[in-house]
């Protein structure tokens, strides 16, 4: 079965009464190519446990099967269940989840699984995440501190181009120090949006994310990093005295007097800042009284 063809997809649809839920951001490949770039650049092995999120119809599942020793596959939607037991029926070492990633235990998965089938290689992620969920799936799957090796995820092309920016580009924000702070980012391949069905109204990217086995940085307090990154960012016009005096509840003088141990000029905008220098940053407001931050929110 050709799970690239348009016929194919469109056969499937009306076979099962299958029909493509916006809400879900369901856009099914057509391109053989992209999940080839994808498993050969996921590096995985015969031994390794791959966990999916979103397959689809199971054109990466189907992939990942053929190169992995285990593949797991969360499924959101369980309109798609009985499509994946047609398409991927051939395959004796593949297990379907129907379950919301964002609230699924993955680490129990993981080990379920490792010890289940005896697992010896790494475990690494992959996917085609829905657009409008990819940055908290992303943070999920680096923040619960998985014992993953990769995490290999197709997003939208303008959130792939902020996730794997630096200093001193306009697509810089908290999103890619954040990312960054975890793994190591790559592009795999780039994807035109005339190569999924439906056609999506814009290009995707492949990034491909090796966790860290230690962070970019130390820094004293790793939630002071990260708000005094997300306070820098959120009014990212202002220079950083002013962005991070306005973000939260520190006084002026204190502002000035860590920028200056840190070694930064006041007069810098967040964009301009590397993570080592959030991090001299971050630890120079440690050592301060009345450092306290409002909430303020990652973009």
């Amino acid at each position: 079965m050709n799970l690239y063809s348009t016929k194919t997809i469109r056969q499937l649809k009306e076979k099962y009464g299958f029909r493509f839920a916006k809400g879900l951001g369901q856009n099914f490949l057509t391109d053989p190519s992209v999940p080839e770039a994808m498993i050969a650049g996921s590096q995985i092995g015969p031994e390794d446990l791959v966990i999916e999120i979103g397959p689809g119809i199971g054109v990466l599942t189907a992939a990942a099967a053929e190169a992995a020793g285990r593949v797991v596959a969360i499924e959101v939607d369980e309109r798609l269940l009985p499509i994946l037991g047609e398409t991927l029926q051939e395959y004796d070492n593949i297990e379907i989840i129907c379950a919301d990633v964002l609230k699924t235990d993955l680490r129990e998965i993981i080990e379920t699984q490792k010890t289940k089938y005896q697992i010896t290689g790494d475990v690494r992620i992959i996917g085609n995440l829905p657009y409008y969920i990819t940055t908290p799936i992303i943070m999920k799957l680096l923040e619960e501190e998985l014992p993953v090796k990769t995490i290999t995820v197709m997003m939208q092309k303008e959130v792939a181009d902020r996730i794997e920016s630096g200093p001193g580009s306009k697509a810089y924000g908290a999103i890619s120090v954040a990312v960054q702070y975890y793994a190591e980012v790559s592009r795999i391949v780039s994807v035109p949006k005339e190569v999924f069905l439906p056609s999506p109204k814009v290009d995707s990217a492949v990034l491909l994310l090796e966790l860290r086995e230690t962070r970019a940085v130390q820094p004293l307090d790793e939630t002071q990093f990260f708000a005094c990154v997300r306070a820098g960012f959120g009014q990212r016009r202002k220079t950083l005295s002013n962005a991070l005096c306005g973000a939260g509840k520190i006084p002026k003088e204190t502002v000035r007097e860590a920028l200056s141990a840190a070694g930064i000029d006041e007069s810098r905008r967040a964009e301009t800042l590397s993570i080592e220098e959030f991090a001299r940053i971050a630890d120079e407001l440690t050592t301060r009284e009345g450092s306290e931050w409002k909430k303020t929110e990652t973009n």
